[in-house]
């Protein structure tokens, strides 16, 4: 049986610093771009050498901006690649020169370490070893340098004694060497599993800049199945299996509670695209096609090192662009609905104006851990200062990005749906000098005592549902915008709350009449 390493997958929070950090920093190849396999919607990224050969993979899941984790026991807690002995002078001085935190060199298992953090602060280290393999050639990175592969995945357990059973039992790993309260388990292809007793040590929770799970190398589907008989006969976690594509996998936790995948080795990352262009194209997964051009619209975009790309700038609002290839210079600031996030409205939009850049914001505001806009008393009741200041916020957000991202604003237009038209409605009547052109879907009025405002030259698009329960308050909005000058085109639709085709076909007509 073959073992060893297969790939170690872990969250990353910001796309754009990850792919700097592993394709420009390490010099590791894109091997692969994907949606994910568990959900669609999550950017799913493979980092290898240059065939994306099993044991020289770690992996991300993208939660762009999401929430940290934390480091504990049943969980990996550090990954370390190989390098040549004689490189190590090499990254010492290229983390220095990057502006890189390093701590060392150490020793450890005989081997020289550089120990250091990615952008984050999951622990990478570098290790001087024997244990070769293909790497990637990459700009900055000359070839006697480069990482070979990884050469060990660090699990923290509070059950040492079980959780290296369990591994040299069932995934082909031997005991090698203790130092320092780890237990070292090697592979026959080389590469180690430290095992760390954390005992006494809090529980990992889960988010980014943590560990998703460490998967190790089965030969075959045969050999596959046969794990999956002999774990089913222990009373050890579910276990599940998953044909992703490009390996199959079989997930089990561990006694420590670390979540341990077994892949095969093939088919490999080339079933559907050539070696030569390995990573250059997003893939969806095969269940997913047919809502392929929804997905494009909601992953995180980035580039690679020298690729133009996006500067976020640091504004009131959590935010994310999504650019299309042919940018016909308008964009969509899109405010979600209550629940939502920043991303929610995206296909939607780019079902309306396929050419538009999008400009997806976050409510700052929660209500039971879901995303608002503004805080309420009860279901009617809306908190009057909380919708002024975000309403402010709002204001700010538009004044900055428009200097930080160069946008002109008779090409801005604005879309709010539930919540997120709400406060829109809302910032337009305190800051009428805000929005040129507004589209509200399922809007509300909010404000008890709206100031008199002017609103001569701003365009609205106003859709109810027929049978939306705040289809009332959207009436004195309506009534409320006319009153201030507002050119407003509004509609009543057989629908309820939720939005439906109508209100896109209806949106993309109003913009089609409505472009500057």
């Amino acid at each position: 049986m073959t073992s060893g390493l297969h790939h170690v997958t872990l969250i990353t929070r910001k796309v754009q610093a990850n792919v700097d950090f592993y394709v420009g920093f390490l010099g590791l190849r894109l091997v692969k771009r994907t949606g994910g396999y568990e959900d669609a919607r999550q950017l799913h990224l493979f980092y290898g050498d240059a065939h994306g050969s099993p044991g020289s993979l770690v992996t991300f899941l993208v939660w762009e901006d999401g929430s940290p984790g934390r480091a504990g026991h049943g969980q990996v807690s550090e990954i370390a690649f190989a390098v040549a002995p004689t490189a190590i002078g090499f990254w010492l001085e290229r983390s220095l020169r990057f502006g890189i935190a390093i701590e060392g060199p150490l020793q450890q298992f005989g081997e020289t370490v550089l120990r250091l953090r990615d952008p984050d602060g999951f622990v990478v280290k570098l290790v001087g070893s024997a244990l070769s393999g293909e790497g990637w050639e990459s700009a900055g990175v000359p070839p006697e340098h480069r990482i070979h592969r990884l050469r060990s995945v660090t699990l923290l357990t509070a059950t040492t004694e079980e959780t290296a059973h369990f591994l040299t039992t069932h995934a082909g790993f031997a005991r090698q060497a203790s130092e320092g309260g780890i237990q070292r388990l090697r592979s026959d292809t080389g590469d180690c599993l430290d095992i760390r007793d954390a005992g006494g040590f809090w529980p990992g929770i889960p988010g980014t800049g943590t560990a998703d799970h460490v998967a190790v190398r089965v030969p075959d589907a045969a050999r596959l199945s046969g794990i999956e008989r002999d774990l089913s006969k222990l009373n050890s976690s579910a276990t599940t299996l998953h044909d992703r594509q490009y390996f199959i996998s079989l997930y089990v936790r561990e006694p420590g509670g670390t979540l341990i995948e077994f892949a095969t080795d093939g088919p490999g990352f080339t079933v559907d695209e050539p070696v030569e262009t390995l990573g250059t194209q997003l893939f969806v997964p095969p269940e997913a096609q047919n809502e392929a051009d929804d997905i494009l619209a909601v992953l995180p975009q980035f580039a690679l090192p020298g690729e133009e790309r996006v500067i976020y700038r640091d504004l009131p609002f959590v935010h994310r662009f999504h650019q299309p290839a042919d940018s016909d210079g308008s964009v969509i600031v899109l405010l979600h609905g209550s629940g939502g996030n920043e991303t929610d409205l995206m296909p939607l939009a780019q079902r309306i104006a396929p050419r538009a850049t999008l400009l997806g914001l976050r409510g700052r505001s929660t209500e039971e851990g879901t995303a608002r806009w503004f805080r309420r008393h009860a279901e009617r009741a809306f908190d009057q200062d909380d919708i002024r200041f975000e309403a402010g916020a709002l204001a700010a957000f538009v004044e900055g990005a428009r200097a930080a991202y160069n946008l002109a604003p008779e090409r801005l237009i604005f879309l709010g749906y539930s919540n997120g038209a709400n406060l829109l409605a809302a910032a337009m009547q305190l800051h009428p000098e805000l929005v040129q052109r507004a589209v509200l879907l399922r809007p509300a009025a909010v404000l008890e005592e709206p100031p008199a405002t002017a609103l001569t030259g701003t365009a609205v698009l106003l859709l109810t549902g027929a049978e939306d329960p705040y289809g009332d308050l959207a009436a004195r909005l309506e009534s409320a915008l006319r009153q201030a000058g507002a050119d407003v085109e509004a509609q009543v639709i057989p629908a309820g709350h939720a939005l439906t085709e109508q209100d896109r076909d209806l949106a993309a007509d109003w913009l089609s009449r409505h472009s500057p």
